[in-house]
């Protein structure tokens, strides 16, 4: 039987928390916390970035402790810096030209290469790794979930805004990202022979040296057993992140028990997930997406419920139903673009959604 573990990174800004600008904290937060954590904290391309990332979860209760508790020691650290750390999908209003880079080979490389495209990448997302006994069932189940990307992403989006403007997007990070080359929703791999063949063209073609430079929204790992799903930007709650992992869970477990069943969900092309995607970019939860075997538009919210549905039979069994019923909670308050456009019409301030971003971080951090 398939066990299903997980795994949690998630990309948090680092705040100066006078100026509420993005800041350099010059890696210090990153060395304090290796101290701590070893290297489930990391530096990103941006010096106003801070990464972590569980260890291997089985159940989603293990994971939540351990993104709780990176959150809270990031946070510690950071303060010791006279800094604070806010998990969103974008900063409302710092430019990304004042931003520093790290210092790093693969960085400098990447910078030197994609030029404008990897600067302006000032973007912080949430990836989750799902564990397969083989890579084989990795890309088998990879192929079918595309078509629930979006609806997952939708509960997700927490970057409305882009250097002061409301930019219009409930998730206006993935347009940023869209100027990489290898984004977005993947094609159908038949195998993952056809997969690995792929990787193997790009490298001989020197269009990467490696597959980590796959950025799609969902990949098979190159070097773990794991489907990573990539799309969603990083939730401004602990509860959150863990009703998306719970989801992105249960999906998979669901999946493979069709599969057992000798039956499978309909795969359907990128070009028809891409609209979906790009609906749940514009307007969150708030919109309507298409339902491809009916052939029609469905509100958004009642997808999602359908999708709970869905996966209903195998959540107990995975332990994570008190995970996976926040989400009726985000569909009851909004995702966090909702919140931070809620704050931004009370305040007429980008510095008041700031701190509300920053003080919601720490919710359930311990």
């Amino acid at each position: 039987m398939n066990e299903f573990t997980l795994g949690i990174e998630e990309e948090y800004m680092v705040i100066d928390p006078v100026t509420r600008e993005l800041t350099s904290h010059e890696q210090k937060i990153v060395e304090a916390a290796q101290k701590i954590h070893k290297d489930q904290v990391k530096a990103e391309m941006h010096q106003a970035v801070v990464e972590v990332g569980t260890g291997i979860c089985r159940t989603t209760t293990e994971a939540r402790k351990e993104i709780a508790q990176l959150r809270y020691t990031v946070s510690q650290l950071a303060g010791e810096q006279g800094l604070r750390i806010g998990a969103a999908g974008t900063h409302p209003f710092s430019h990304w030209e004042k931003q520093l880079i790290t210092e790093h080979p693969r960085y400098n490389e990447i910078v030197n290469e994609l030029q404008e495209a990897a600067r302006s990448n000032l973007i912080f997302g949430l990836h989750v790794h799902v564990g397969f006994q083989s890579r084989e069932l990795a890309i088998h189940i990879a192929n079918q979930v595309r078509y629930f990307l979006p609806h997952v992403f939708a509960l997700s989006t927490n970057s409305p805004f882009w250097e002061s403007r409301n930019t219009g997007y409930k998730s206006f990070r993935t347009k940023i990202f869209d100027k990489f080359p290898r984004t977005g929703i993947p094609d159908i791999f038949n195998s993952i022979e056809d997969y690995d063949n792929y990787v193997k063209l790009l490298i001989k073609t020197n269009c990467m040296d490696n597959a980590k430079k796959i950025w799609w929204d969902i990949r098979v790992h190159p070097f773990f057993d794991t489907v990573e799903f990539r799309i969603c930007d990083c939730p401004m709650l602990v509860d959150e992140t863990m009703a998306l992992t719970a989801l992105f869970q249960s999906l998979c477990a669901k999946l493979y028990k069709l599969r057992l069943q000798n039956m499978e969900f309909i795969s359907y092309s990128r070009a028809l997930i891409n609209e979906n995607k790009w609906r749940a970019a514009r307007y969150g939860i708030d919109g309507n997406l298409i339902d491809f075997g009916k052939e029609m538009e469905v509100n958004c919210r009642n997808l999602v419920l359908e999708l709970l549905d869905f996966v209903d039979d195998v959540v107990d069994d995975l332990g994570c139903r008190d995970d996976i019923n926040y989400v009726h909670k985000i569909l009851e308050h909004g995702t966090g673009a909702d919140r931070q456009l809620a704050v931004y019409q009370q305040t007429g301030s980008f510095e008041a959604v700031v701190d509300y971003i920053t003080n919601q971080t720490l919710i359930g951090a311990k």
